[in-house]
């Protein structure tokens, strides 16, 4: 990216950002969030909606919607009052790409030992996160690692448990993982920014193919690969536009994609 470049992209990003707010959240699982007003709803709808946040939009719209109905929309009751038994005769028919209904009825497990042994995910998070980590990548690594380490109590950790919880280490871009933290830490219009402990400038930006090829054609990035490096040299180039927060433009970014609007 040429110097002379810089003020104008950043004029364009900051347009964009400014264009979304609630009203324009649609179609995207962060809706599902907004149904709850207490943490605990929010951060387990939060981790769902992540989780299930790839492939097509409206797939993934209808798996998430599947999944709350069973929750009866009260994602911190259902959890607390889980059992696997029962999980898995709720979730039989819940399938999502590479997620068996066992995969999702062992996923609710985890999250009810989470809850019963620290209180809340962010608790548990925060078990990883240092404040001197450049970044969010050894926390990440450890959260996922951890999470899979309670899955490997309920049996074999299969393709799709592994696939939930991606490891930064490993080279994968955490896409869904980096979502579900910007939801998390960031606050504004649309993200909820229930983790003030964590400071917006450690997150690093979820990509996807849609933030991958906008991320290209702006000169953010020349990796070819949706990695995990592709996922820091972006992030480290939207700190030219801002420094504390360069991962509040990531909405805009993916939507932009998805929207196909002309940027």
């Amino acid at each position: 990216m040429k110097k002379e470049d810089i003020p104008k992209l950043k004029r364009k990003l900051n347009y964009y950002y400014n264009s979304f707010n609630i009203e324009q959240i649609s179609p995207d699982p962060l809706e599902f969030l907004h149904r709850y007003k207490d943490k605990n709803d929010i951060e387990i709808a939060g981790l769902i909606s992540s989780v299930f946040a790839y492939g097509n939009v409206t797939m993934i719209l209808n798996s998430i919607e599947k999944v709350s109905q069973i929750m009866e929309n009260k994602p911190y009751d259902f959890v607390m009052n889980y059992s696997l038994k029962k999980g898995e005769k709720l979730f039989r028919d819940v399938r999502h790409r590479f997620f068996t209904p066992r995969d999702v009825a062992v996923l609710f497990q985890i999250l009810q030992d989470v809850y019963t042994k620290c209180r809340s995910l962010k608790y548990f998070f925060l078990l990883y996160y240092f404040e001197n980590d450049n970044n969010l990548k050894d926390a990440i690594s450890f959260f996922s690692n951890n999470l899979l380490g309670i899955a490997s109590h309920y049996g074999k950790i299969t393709n799709g448990l592994k696939f939930m919880f991606p490891d930064p280490k490993k080279g994968s871009a955490c896409k869904r993982m980096n979502l579900f933290l910007r939801w998390m830490v960031r606050k504004d219009d649309m993200d909820l920014g229930l983790w003030g402990e964590i400071p917006t400038s450690k997150l690093i930006i979820p990509v996807d193919t849609h933030v991958a090829r906008i991320a290209k054609e702006l000169g953010l990035t020349k990796q070819t690969t949706a990695n995990w490096k592709m996922a820091e040299e972006i992030t480290e180039n939207l700190k030219m536009f801002d420094r504390e927060d360069p991962v509040k433009y990531d909405f805009a970014l993916c939507h932009i994609g998805m929207r196909k609007l002309k940027m």
